[in-house]
């Protein structure tokens, strides 16, 4: 059965996630607050600041770095795309 959120993304109701994407508390909130699309569109932000800052998932201050970012991203609007990204042609 899908379940519906209230996405604090995209401001609508939406299809939730099925299961929780992140451990924690952090993790609980955006299971119960963002939706699917929100969510694949965090993937791809998330991929072009790996890319382009050429952080290493096994760097501590990478992984917290992005962790600061994803919360930016989903709930208040301000994480930013590197002034040094080029979208692909």
């Amino acid at each position: 059965m899908t379940r519906f959120v209230d996405c604090a993304k995209l401001k609508k109701k939406a299809e939730g996630l099925e299961i929780q994407p992140y451990p924690g508390e952090l993790g609980k909130r955006i299971y119960a607050e963002i939706s699917k699309e929100a969510w694949q569109q965090w993937l791809g932000h998330q991929t072009i600041l790996i890319n382009e800052y050429r952080l290493s998932m096994l760097d501590p201050k990478a992984r917290e770095f992005l962790a600061n970012e994803m919360q930016l991203f989903l709930f208040n609007s301000e994480s930013k795309k590197p002034a040094s990204y080029t979208p692909p042609e």
